[in-house]
């Protein structure tokens, strides 16, 4: 067992590696793409895109404000990270405590709207076990970019439809600033959970 998981940790860790490396210019964002990640004194809730969650209720993200929230970009057809990228969200939710898991908003927005359409999304959530504080997410292909930007997620399609992408979660306080991330997959992150642990205890 131990080695099976050392295994499988690894090949996450190269794969993670890889999608960190996925250029911005490959994606079609601009070199710098982490630089336009919103600062700790913006917002991301500026953002106008409407998106669509997995019940087909459409939403902004200034819908969120409030509480805070619990960020990150996968896409349906992934079948190692984005699964993994989930696991850690629920892990990270666990850690934070019987606050985070009642408190914690979770809105995770495909790179792949081609494909994504709210009855897949909705599929992938009933398949995951989500549950009703976690909103799978679609937009326009111009308002992902536009997100992902202000998230400094990276991302690219490759020839087989399939994506390289940053394997990122972001925690958004309750007026939608960035304070962490981290790209840590099948674990928790200890800065990161800290960081959730004290937007709950500020609120």
């Amino acid at each position: 067992m131990k080695l099976g998981h050392l295994t499988r940790r690894g090949a996450l860790a190269l794969i993670a590696a890889a999608c960190v490396a996925t250029t911005a210019e490959g994606a079609g964002l601009p070199a710098t793409a982490a630089a336009t990640a919103a600062t700790a004194t913006d917002s991301i809730y500026q953002a106008k895109a409407t998106l669509a969650d997995q019940d087909g209720k459409t939403f902004r993200l200034a819908d969120l404000r409030g509480a805070p929230t619990l960020v990150s970009m996968f896409y349906t057809s992934c079948k190692m990270v984005c699964p993994m990228l989930f696991e850690t969200i629920g892990l990270t939710l666990d850690a934070g405590g019987e606050a985070a898991r009642k408190r914690i908003k979770v809105v995770a927005v495909t790179i792949d709207p081609d494909r994504d359409s709210v009855a897949v999304l909705r599929k992938t959530a009933n398949a995951h076990g989500l549950d009703a504080r976690w909103r799978l997410a679609r937009t326009d292909r111009d308002s992902t970019r536009a997100v992902a930007a202000l998230l400094g997620i990276q991302y690219r399609k490759l020839a087989s439809g399939e994506f390289n992408h940053s394997s990122t979660i972001v925690l958004l306080d309750a007026d939608g600033r960035i304070v962490a991330h981290t790209n840590t997959l099948g674990e928790t992150d200890p800065a990161f959970v800290d960081a959730l642990r004290k937007q709950l205890a500020a609120q």
